[in-house]
Parts: structure tokens; C-alpha cells; sequence
């Protein structure tokens, strides 16, 4: 299905920086740090400067259509000529019905799938001109995935599912405590050693954005965080994506949730 580009409605959100009754209680405030949280949170001088963090996510003209490879079936355009400038600290919401071409625009924002027509940009860094360990190198310091569901690893504990992403460098040891904080800083402090199979749906989406965090995340992407969520677990996700921005964090969402979509500070609805 084809989304036109003069289907699609940005609006600054009206309440910029509103929270919820839930978020108050369960944000995790600046003026309320746990330990050295606050300063762990912010951790992204990897490959890119702190300095140069005032864009770090920038999508130009962005084109994806599917299909038409064989049999001469005509392919199908989900997205058309798509525009986004997300700011350090910024909450940007890309809302729509299903098959809308939300998704796409996500994985295509976090380097995962390739655009068919126009440019990602990461810190001003044009993906196509870098090779695939380049990008994977980059994405690893500078993005954070979480797909809808959370996807944890059963038979693992909350704890070493957050540390997961530390594996390949062989930073487990170096991380621990930095992993138990963001846990504590999501709410689940006490249930680290809790496998997937006894978490509830919204405590294993708090586990997956905590492991989003590990390494270091400057743009924080998440698809349909709150969906099939209770209202009251879905606002405490809501009130954590949201708390993120206050360290710089930029968090792009896709969601249909209407509160999620209040709290953002801008949005883009798809048709």
C-alpha cells in the first residue's frame, strides 16, 4: 500500500514534556538518581563525540518499496519520500495503522534494512557511504534497537539479557554493575535473577530497553513498545522512554498508543 507524502500529518505536540500520572511515579528523574545511574546512562563518547551529538539521527527523502522482483509482480511502495531530523534528546513518534510502513521506517532508521531511494544519516554520516562493519561498528555505539515484544533469551536471567550485547567485546565483567543500575533504574532492581517465563509482558519490554541502553545508546529506537500492554504497565514504559531524553537520549517510537503519542515531542502519522 502507498503512502503519499502529502498523507502524512507532523505536528509539534502540544503538551511537550507532559507525563502521566505513572511516569511521575516511575521516571527516573535526574533529581533522583540511583547511585551513579545518571552518569551511566550517558555513556556514548565511543565513536562519535558528545559534542557532535546534536543530530544523531537524520533520514533524507526516504523511499522503501517491497516486491516485484519475480513473476513481474508490480512492486509496492510502503513509504515515499520520507523526511526526519531527531534532535539529542528529542521524541519522535511515527504513528499509523498497521502496514502503514512504521516498521519499515525503523529498521531502516537503526541500519538494519537498506532504503530503496534516499540516505540515513547517523551524527551527519551518510550510511551508504560506509561498509557493512562500519556500519555494524557504528550502530553498536550509537544505536539501540527494541523490536515489539522485547525478544529476550529465555532460560536466561534479566540480568545477563541486558548484558548480552557486552558479549562480543568481552565487557560482561566491566558492565555488571552498569546493568544492574539501568534494571534498578526501570523498576525490576529486584528482579535481576527473574528468567523471561516469570517476567510480566511490560517488565520484559522494561529488560529489553534496559539491554538497548548497555552499550552506550544515543538514539533509542522501539517499535510498539506499549502494544498488548495493560494501561498501567504501558505508561510506566511510556514514563521510561520518556525519562531517557533528559540524558540526551534521542528515542524514535512507532505506536498507535494514543498517551505515547501526546507525550512525544513531535510526531509523523502514516496512512
Amino acid at each position: 500500500m502507498t503512502t503519499e507524502p502529502e498523507s502524512r500529518k507532523n505536528r509539534r505536540a502540544e503538551e511537550r514534556g507532559s507525563q502521566t500520572q505513572d511516569e511521575q511515579e516511575n521516571t527516573m528523574t535526574a533529581e533522583q538518581p540511583v547511585g551513579d545511574a545518571a552518569e551511566l546512562q550517558t555513556r556514548a563518547n565511543t565513536i562519535i563525540k558528545v559534542a557532535d551529538h546534536e543530530t544523531p539521527l537524520r533520514l533524507e527523502n526516504i523511499t522503501i518499496r517491497y516486491g516485484g522482483e519475480r513473476n513481474g509482480a508490480e512492486r509496492v511502495s510502503v513509504v515515499e519520500d520520507f523526511g526526519l531530523e531527531l534532535g539529542a534528546g528529542e521524541m519522535h513518534c511515527v504513528a499509523g495503522r498497521s502496514g502503514s510502513g512504521k516498521t519499515s521506517i525503523l529498521t531502516v532508521s537503526a541500519g538494519l534494512t537498506l532504503p530503496t531511494a534516499g540516505r540515513v544519516f547517523w551524527e551527519d554520516a551518510p550510511l551508504d557511504t560506509m561498509d557493512d562493519d562500519e556500519v555494524a561498528d557504528r550502530r553498536r555505539a550509537l544505536i539501540g534497537y527494541v523490536d515489539q515484544g522485547g525478544a529476550l533469551i529465555e532460560g536466561m536471567s534479566a540480568l545477563e539479557n541486558v548484558l548480552l550485547p557486552a558479549v562480543p567485546d568481552g565487557e560482561v565483567e566491566q558492565r555488571t554493575e552498569m546493568a544492574k543500575n539501568l534494571l534498578e533504574l526501570v523498576g525490576l532492581g529486584k528482579r535481576i535473577k527473574h528468567r523471561p517465563e516469570q517476567l510480566s509482558g511490560g517488565e520484559r519490554q522494561r529488560v529489553a530497553i534496559a539491554r538497548a541502553l548497555i552499550l552506550g545508546t544515543r538514539v533509542l529506537v522501539v517499535d510498539e513498545p506499549t502494544a498488548s500492554l495493560d494501561r498501567t504497565s504501558a505508561n510506566k514504559i511510556i514514563g521510561i522512554l520518556k525519562d531517557t531524553t533528559k540524558d540526551g537520549i534521542s528515542v524514535l517510537v512507532a505506536s498507535h498508543d494514543h498517551e505515547l503519542i501526546r507525550v512525544s515531542d513531535s510526531m509523523t502519522e502514516l496512512s
